[in-house]
C-alpha cells in the first residue's frame, strides 16, 4: 500500500515538473516587422520537447501551416486570423510558413532539441525555396541558425 502511494506521488510530481518546465513561445505574425514585410517574429525558435509555440496574428490576413515536421509530430495548420498553439512532441526541425505570403518569404523554423531530421529538411528545401520570389535570402538566414 505504501509502495503504491509512493509510486503515485512520484508520478504526479513528475507530470507537474514537466508542465512547469515547459515554455510557451510567442510568435507574432506581422505584415511588417524588424526584418521587413511579411514576417514571423521571431522567425527561429530553439525549443524543447513539451514546449508550445503560440502563433499570434498581430496583423490580419495571416495564418500558419507546417511544411516539414519530424517523424511522429502531427502536421499542423491554423485558421486565418486566429491564434494557434502547437505542442512540440518530437525532437527535430519544423519548417512552417504563412500560405498567403510564402511567395514573400514569410517562413520560420522551430528547432526542438537536436536537428535529427536535418537531412529531410535539406532534401525538401530546394523545392520549397523555389516558391519564394521575394526575400529568399531571409529564409537562408533563418536556416543558418540551426545548430
Amino acid at each position: 500500500m505504501l509502495l503504491n502511494r509512493t509510486i503515485i506521488v512520484a508520478a504526479v510530481a513528475l507530470m507537474m515538473s514537466t508542465s512547469v518546465l515547459a515554455k510557451d513561445w510567442q510568435v507574432q505574425m506581422l505584415s511588417f516587422g524588424k526584418k521587413g514585410p511579411m514576417v514571423f517574429e521571431p522567425s527561429f525558435v530553439q525549443a524543447q520537447v513539451g514546449d508550445t509555440v503560440t502563433f499570434v496574428p498581430t496583423n490580419p490576413g495571416h495564418h500558419v501551416k507546417s511544411y516539414l515536421t519530424p517523424e511522429g509530430q502531427t502536421a499542423w495548420e491554423s485558421k486565418l486570423n486566429e491564434t494557434y498553439t502547437v505542442t512540440l512532441t518530437e525532437e527535430g526541425l519544423q519548417l512552417y510558413y504563412c500560405p498567403p505570403h510564402l511567395v514573400m518569404g514569410m517562413v520560420g523554423i522551430i528547432q526542438v532539441g537536436d536537428p535529427v531530421n536535418k537531412a529531410d529538411l535539406d532534401a525538401a528545401y530546394p523545392e520549397f525555396r523555389d516558391k519564394i520570389a521575394i526575400n529568399p535570402e531571409r529564409v537562408d538566414a533563418i536556416l543558418s541558425q540551426i545548430q
